[in-house]
């Protein structure tokens, strides 16, 4: 049964808020709010405000509580520990050798966790003048730290959301199994991520492993231009991890047979140079773009007008960009990594190719443009799935029922 009767808000925490790349978390907080679950909004670091231009990111950098920016004050960080301490110096020191087990070998890491503790402190401050009922944490990593130890000091239950695939290659290092423990839910982004969450917890803990998909609003995403015309997307940041170069390479592959093929590469990041390189060593430089950085309206609008979306990643979660392209009505190419498959259905709503395998990669392409038929069924297709599976507001009020319950009560979706 869900409880209604308690109007305090859950506090959301992450490492940076509002950031560009993580638009979703965004989304995630508005469909929380909208399915009547009030949200305060924390973040452990502020950033700079030149990287937002629309006004929604600017509204949420300006009302967000900024952890660090707060304890940079001596006298607020030395009177939130000492009201934490006066309130309960049993649970302050027992939250300080909680710091201090959690930590992975080394001085630095020890270093790291009493910070990560003094942090706490402050926001436990805030989480108690806000009458926070709860606190949720974006990723397991540092910021899901400072949550474990600030929670503790409110005196109030935690969550956390895992995305991976990172931290499941550094679980020891940030003490995921004593997290997911502690944690009154966790949140995993798919079964995927769940299976991996399970893996590194006491069998105990998994009925309180539920799955929340990230989502977008479906009539954001259109099909703007009519027909087929052999346009490429790649979408995200410019990281080794994405395999931009993969792209480059399968692209001169299916330029020799659709000569009149196009790229656009929108992001930016340490990749971009060597791509750009490589696509000149190939002479396809007049059928690529680097478009960089793009904001969310461009992506959209990149998307309504592409054919395709190409990410060729050799790790991945399950990007929200999939979920905008099949909402635009286009479909996918994407590595068979981790969660992906999931939604980019091979054969259904795009193809899923092995990793790193540029042959299979440019060969699901080429079958795209020789097939517009095809791409179509895949891009409808893809469009339902994100109806069923993504829409944002149907995600959002399944976590705020997950806020009120105390978890799911066992059950993996609404």
């Amino acid at each position: 049964m869900t409880d209604t009767s308690d109007t305090r808000p859950v506090a959301y925490l992450t490492g940076d808020y509002p950031k560009v790349s993580h638009t979703f978390i965004l989304r995630e907080v508005q469909a929380v709010r909208a399915a009547g679950m009030p949200v305060v909004t924390c973040s452990i670091r502020r950033p700079p405000a030149a990287e937002f231009k629309g006004r929604e990111e600017q509204e949420a950098r300006a009302e967000t509580f900024y952890v660090i920016a707060a304890a940079k004050n001596p006298l607020r960080l030395l009177r939130a520990h000492a009201a934490a301490f006066f309130r309960s110096p049993g649970t302050w020191v027992s939250t300080l050798a909680l710091a201090i087990r959690m930590r992975a070998p080394g001085l630095k890491a020890f270093l790291w966790q009493i910070f990560y503790f003094l942090e706490a402190g402050v926001l436990a401050e805030h989480l108690r003048a806000q009458n926070a009922r709860h606190l949720h944490n974006h990723f397991g990593n540092s910021s899901c730290s400072v949550a474990v130890l600030a929670a503790k000091l409110a005196g109030i239950p935690f969550s956390f959301t895992e995305h991976g695939p990172a931290i499941f290659f550094e679980v020891d290092r940030w003490a995921l199994p004593e997290k997911i423990a502690r944690a009154e839910f966790v949140v995993a982004i798919t079964h995927f991520c769940r299976s991996q969450l399970m893996l590194f917890s006491d069998p105990s803990h998994w009925g309180k492993i539920a799955i929340v998909h990230c989502g977008v609003d479906p009539a954001m995403y259109r099909r703007a231009v009519p027909g087929f015309g052999k346009r490429v997307a790649f979408v995200g940041r410019l990281d080794p991890v994405k395999g931009a170069l993969l792209l480059i390479e399968a692209m001169a592959r299916v330029l020799k047979a659709h000569p009149d093929a196009t790229l656009t590469l929108a992001g930016d990041g340490p990749a971009r140079a060597p791509a750009e390189a490589r696509a000149a060593e190939l002479g396809i430089t007049g059928s690529v773009r680097f478009a960089g950085f793009m904001t969310q309206p461009q992506v959209a609008e990149l998307l309504s007008t592409s054919d395709m979306l190409v990410l060729p990643s050799f790790a991945e979660g399950l990007p929200v960009v999939y979920m905008e392209a099949l909402a635009s009505r286009i479909p996918v190419v994407a590595s068979r990594v981790a969660g992906v498959p999931e939604l980019v259905q091979d054969g259904v709503t795009g193809f899923t190719v092995p990793p790193g395998d540029v042959d299979t990669l440019a060969e699901r392409m080429m079958q795209l443009m020789a097939d517009p038929e095809l791409a179509a069924r895949m891009g409808q297709a893809g469009r339902q799935a994100v109806e069923r599976e993504h829409d944002i507001a149907r995600e959002g009020a399944w976590l705020a029922d997950l806020f009120r319950n105390g978890g799911p009560g066992g059950r993996l979706r609404p």
